[in-house]
């Protein structure tokens, strides 16, 4: 408790601590209570104002542990991606084929997208950490388990990174439309941001990459600038596709 007439920072520090009178304000609370408002209402609707008033203090004392709106919409995207299951475990052996791999990923993707459609679009729009991340597998942990799986099951290293480029534009297109169609929020808030003077420097492209020693010996290849050529490429598969089903 504080004493009467104390400076108000110490009253803030104080509401920080009490919370709700049952829980201790953390990084984690924050961005749990962050993640239920925008299921609630869409990514529009999160505000330091209104989530602190979720979590029964002023939105200033939420700075202590996020670093404004901003470093607080990364903390969501972090929090659903790491959510995602990645590692099949004895459900799955490289015996059962590269075909059941993807499938098995692409469902847990989905399942990420229908259980938070409101904030899929953050997962698939935000900034990619580093240039050889391509959303919606956008974590250095989903990508490397990601490139082995292909590569236990008989990829080469170049058709690897290939199938991670165009697996990941399939999986962005058609979650983004399913996303849409349950009520996602695509367009920024119309008003500015209180982000309260906060500042974070951008320096997701010095991602360490020790722990990942795949996506590190790929990365030159992961970062090449494709997206005329992968466009190309799939829009000729896509007609391919279309004139086999019309000749049937």
């Amino acid at each position: 408790m504080t004493t009467p007439g104390a400076p108000p920072e110490l009253e803030e520090a104080a509401g920080a601590g009490r919370a709700d009178g049952r829980h201790r304000l953390t990084r984690d609370r924050i961005v749990d209570e962050a993640i239920a408002l925008v299921d609630a209402e869409g990514v529009n609707a999160l505000t330091m104002r209104r989530l602190g008033a979720r979590l029964g203090v002023e939105a200033m004392a939420l700075y202590r542990y996020v670093n404004g709106r901003e470093d607080l919409l990364e903390g969501v995207v972090d929090r659903l991606v790491a959510s995602l299951e990645i590692d099949p475990g004895t459900r799955m052996e490289p015996s059962d084929g590269w075909q059941a791999f993807l499938q098995w990923m692409a469902h847990n993707v989905r399942r990420l997208s229908l259980d938070h459609p409101l904030a899929f679009p953050l997962i698939a729009t935000r900034h990619p950490a580093a240039p050889w991340l391509r959303p919606p597998l956008r974590s250095l942990a989903v990508v490397e388990e990601f490139l082995n799986g292909l590569m236990q099951r008989g990829f080469t290293e170049d058709q690897a990174v290939w199938a991670y480029r165009t697996y990941t534009s399939f999986l962005l297109g058609h979650l983004l439309l399913e996303s849409a169609a349950r009520g996602a929020q695509f367009s920024g808030p119309e008003t500015p941001l209180d982000e309260g003077g906060a500042h974070q420097p951008n320096d997701d492209g010095t991602l360490p990459l020790d722990a990942f020693p795949t996506v590190q010996r790929l990365a030159p290849k992961l970062e090449e600038d494709r997206v005329e050529v992968d466009f190309e490429e799939a829009l000729e598969a896509l007609l391919e596709r279309m004139d086999l089903q019309l000749s049937q």
